[in-house]
């Protein structure tokens, strides 16, 4: 886990992702709470974690990262789908997750995997996105 802890994203992208190490740490405390490392063969790349969302059925996918030399090479694409199945695997039928807007927002990314706008916010201020499973 402590090559997991050490993966990191670019410093511009570090306002938009937190770090691994408090991920886990919280996961600890929420019983419906599922993390798994990212690996490309023996080597961790990146981190997912999701729990129960507020809705019978839906998946809040909490965190997610690939590491910052990782990035752009369609490893997050084929992790996010994995997870994805796991979480339908699991009966979920639908999964959220939510983004700060701006410069570097993972927004892009969500949306070319599928999620749409909700065009509502989170309580603490980021833009929810939604996708059927």
């Amino acid at each position: 886990m402590r090559a997991v802890c050490a993966l990191s994203v670019r410093d511009d992208q570090r306002a938009y992702v937190a770090a691994n190490a408090l991920s886990m740490a919280q996961a600890h405390f929420e019983p419906t709470a599922v993390f798994h490392a990212i690996h490309r063969g023996e080597d961790p790349v990146g981190f997912i974690q999701w729990r129960n969302a507020d809705a019978p059925g839906v998946a809040d996918l909490w965190r997610f990262m690939i590491d910052q030399a990782h990035q752009s090479s369609g490893l997050g694409g084929q992790a996010l789908r994995l997870a994805l199945a796991k979480m339908t695997s699991s009966g979920f039928t639908a999964v959220e997750t939510s983004v700060v807007l701006g410069p570097v927002s993972p927004l892009k990314f969500y949306l070319s995997q599928g999620f749409v706008q909700a065009h509502q916010t989170t309580p603490c201020g980021e833009w929810l996105l939604t996708r059927r499973l």
